[in-house]
């Protein structure tokens, strides 16, 4: 019984591997006859595996996707992925957190003493940057986009701001869905508007998908050599903050661009002080941003900005007496 078990859990193996498998070389692999491969079959499928059996010259087995999720067999690598990816799954796609943490405790259950050290000693604290600008993506709808992008067909959905009554939305676009990315704590989907016929990036918690999708397409070529490139390119090429200004920070250059975030140009003038370039949605709030960094500066320009921290000034005055 032991044997069989054994060579059970390595046909599973095998099977979960490679998508088709000739039979003659499982049962080289397995060490066994072919009609011990078609027997070990059939007790897999009466476990629940969906094993199904290919034609072919050499004839063969596939393992299935079936109407249930059957056990699953993982080597000491993937297992140790598995559990690192279920404790950080929440910092990207809300609403699943009990389910992962259900999920990690049945992986953990069930691993050996070896693996199970190696996982309690991962214990990952995920600290979120953009914890402030996170939105909330339904796991279903999440769903529904990736499957277009998958099977390649248009996808129609509503757009609209959170919060836009239902009655002002715009009309509904039509886009080639290519990829679904995360940036900044955010989902985003990138596609070609076939509206407006130009490669468009969709925040996803503000689309509403329709049904049913529309005919499959041919995939175009992005214009970057990646999907990485092209966003990084898209959100940090394209800076639309209308105010800029400088100052002469007497703080270290390195000091400074560790902290100065995307977008900032940071020049070093002396081993003591640095020359900072800033964008800002205000001038406000761009002399608030020169005030992070603890040390002395001096504003180069333009005059709004300097018009502007001696605003703040004097309001931060009022506000600490």
């Amino acid at each position: 019984m032991a044997e069989t078990s054994a060579r059970l859990l390595a046909l599973l193996s095998l099977l979960q591997a490679r998508r088709d498998w000739p039979g003659s070389l499982l049962a080289e692999r397995l060490e066994v006859s072919p009609r011990t491969v078609r027997r070990d079959v059939d007790r897999l499928r009466d476990l629940g595996y969906p094993v199904r059996a290919t034609k072919g010259p050499d004839g063969g087995y596939r393992l299935d996707a079936g109407a249930e999720l059957p056990p699953l067999l993982f080597d000491d690598d993937q297992a140790i992925a598995v559990a690192v990816a279920l404790q950080t799954a929440t910092t990207t796609v809300t609403g699943i957190e009990e389910g992962a943490l259900r999920a990690l405790a049945t992986v953990r259950q069930v691993m050996p003493a070896r693996l199970r050290q190696r996982v309690d000693a991962l214990q990952v604290t995920t600290v979120d940057r953009y914890a402030h600008r996170r939105t909330t993506v339904d796991s279903d709808q999440l769903i529904a986009i990736g499957m277009a992008v998958r099977a390649q067909e248009v996808l129609r959905f509503d757009y609209a701001a959170p919060g836009t009554p239902e009655g002002e939305w715009p009309p509904p676009r039509k886009v080639e869905p290519h990829h679904l990315v995360t940036w900044g704590g955010r989902w985003y989907l990138v596609g070609w508007d076939l509206d407006r016929k130009d490669w468009r990036t969709f925040r996803v918690d503000r689309m509403t998908p329709k049904t049913p999708t529309g005919p499959r397409f041919a995939a175009r070529e992005l214009p970057a050599p990646d999907v990485a490139t092209y966003i990084s390119s898209r959100f940090h090429g394209q800076d639309k903050n209308p105010c800029r200004g400088e100052a002469i920070l007497q703080a270290k250059a390195s000091d400074i661009a560790q902290w100065a975030g995307h977008g900032a140009f940071v020049e070093e003038l002396t081993p003591t002080s640095c020359r900072l370039a800033l964008t800002g949605w205000s001038w406000t709030g761009l002399a608030a941003m020169f005030g992070m960094f603890e040390c002395d500066l001096e504003f180069v320009g333009p005059q709004e900005l300097k018009d502007a921290a001696a605003q703040l000034a004097a309001r931060y005055q009022e506000a600490a007496s």
